[in-house]
């Protein structure tokens, strides 16, 4: 018999909704990978205009790296079985996520003070580039604050145990890798104009 043949049943299940998960992931992986290469191509043409990141950026990263952290915590906690304090710590994940919300919509403030617009007439390429792309991030940070507050319920609910944490496991895989990819998006929005 296979491997996964001899697996109980909730654990193949487990495994197939992990597996998911990393399609789902890798699909996304995709899609930025071509928002980035496009970025690149685009930024041969004349009308292209270098412009440095708003400080709101750079700020909101830590914000979100730090949200990676408590939702690390919340999950040891919940595997302890301590779910009060896992519930606290998945709160206070949410509450960072939303603040890189605000943070993000800041930066995007901050382009247009600059006198850069996204669209329109007064548009140039690059800040609609960062529009997208950033703008693309957020909807999938959005879909990330909404797990979070599924798992925030679920861990009120004590559907979450030490040995029942399957949701738990994948509401938080799809947040760390938001927070990986805005990252990468991150450095590249802030290196590709000295690479490229």
């Amino acid at each position: 018999m296979s491997e996964v043949a001899d697996l109980p049943m909730k654990q193949r299940i487990a495994r197939s909704k992990k597996q998911m998960m990393w399609f789902a992931i890798a699909s996304l992986v995709m899609m930025f990978a071509g928002l980035t290469s496009a970025y690149v191509v685009s930024s041969a043409r004349r009308d292209w205009v270098d412009i440095d990141l708003p400080q709101e950026f750079y700020y909101s990263t830590g914000v979100i790296l730090l949200s990676s952290l408590t939702l690390f915590l919340a999950k040891r906690l919940i595997l302890k079985g301590d779910r009060a304090a896992g519930m606290i710590f998945t709160v206070v994940t949410f509450v960072l996520g939303t603040t890189f919300v605000v943070m993000q919509f800041a930066g995007f403030q901050s382009i247009i003070d600059m006198g850069y617009r996204f669209t329109g007439a007064a548009s140039n390429v690059n800040a609609s580039f960062i529009y997208v792309i950033v703008a693309a991030h957020l909807a999938h940070i959005v879909a990330g604050l909404i797990a979070l507050l599924v798992m925030t319920v679920q861990t009120l609910r004590s559907k979450y145990t030490p040995d029942n944490i399957l949701g738990f496991e994948l509401g938080s895989m799809f947040w760390h890798f938001v927070d990986v990819l805005w990252i990468y998006l991150l450095l590249f929005l802030a290196f590709a104009k000295d690479i490229f």
